[in-house]
């Protein structure tokens, strides 16, 4: 059964830099430009629900009436890989507020396991839009989401570049309230909880630490 709260992209545009920043033989710095600019594609969907009010601008011919935010933004990056994918994002909203959890997967248990965390004060009634590339098995995305509903945050988007079948559905499953825009699903991971065929470690390719 579809599930309503999973978005996954169908825009030409998307697949076609998807199906490059995958390859194998992209350079780093041409990895970095298509995760910023698929991360900003995605994020103009995920951002369709803000919610905006009323306002009178005055123009040099007159008055019109329009619409403006009536919601602040915070951008929430799971360190490191997904610090990749802000510069996108932030093009769109560059008055956005800053978020970062550092959480890493142990290697051997593929649990997360928390080393850092620092949010605005004030998270309620905010846009938080939680960003990683990468949903593997979910432990991490699901933790980070757990982290902010702790911290306040009760209105939340989850924003990655590829995920795998079972992590989307262990995400949906932890955190049904929340929408999640993917650009690709893929079906496997292998038995160290990579993505398969996936695009290799996001955060290595990002910075050059393979």
């Amino acid at each position: 059964m579809k599930n309503k709260n999973v978005h996954i992209s169908t825009h030409p545009l998307i697949l076609d830099k998807v199906s490059k920043i995958r390859d194998k033989k992209t350079s780093i710095r041409h990895f970095r430009e298509l995760m910023s600019e698929i991360s900003m594609l995605l994020g103009y969907e995920a951002l369709a629900s803000l919610k905006l009010k009323n306002t009178i601008v005055t123009t040099p011919i007159g008055k019109s009436k329009d619409k403006i935010l009536d919601q602040e933004i915070i951008l929430v990056a799971i360190l490191r890989a997904a610090l990749g994918m802000i510069d996108g994002v932030i093009k769109l909203c560059p008055d956005a507020k800053m978020a970062h959890i550092g959480i890493y997967r142990n290697e051997n248990t593929l649990t997360p396991v928390r080393y850092y965390f620092k949010t605005p004060r004030r998270m309620k009634n905010n846009f938080v839009l939680l960003v990683d590339p990468m949903l593997a098995t979910g432990g991490s995305a699901i933790e980070s989401a757990k982290m902010l509903k702790e911290r306040g945050a009760n209105k939340i988007c989850f924003l990655c570049l590829l995920a795998a079948q079972k992590g989307l559905n262990a995400f949906t499953k932890a955190h049904p309230d929340i929408p999640v825009f993917v650009a690709a699903v893929d079906k496997n991971l292998n038995n160290k909880g990579y993505i398969v065929p996936g695009l290799g470690d996001a955060g290595d390719r990002t910075f050059g630490t393979l």
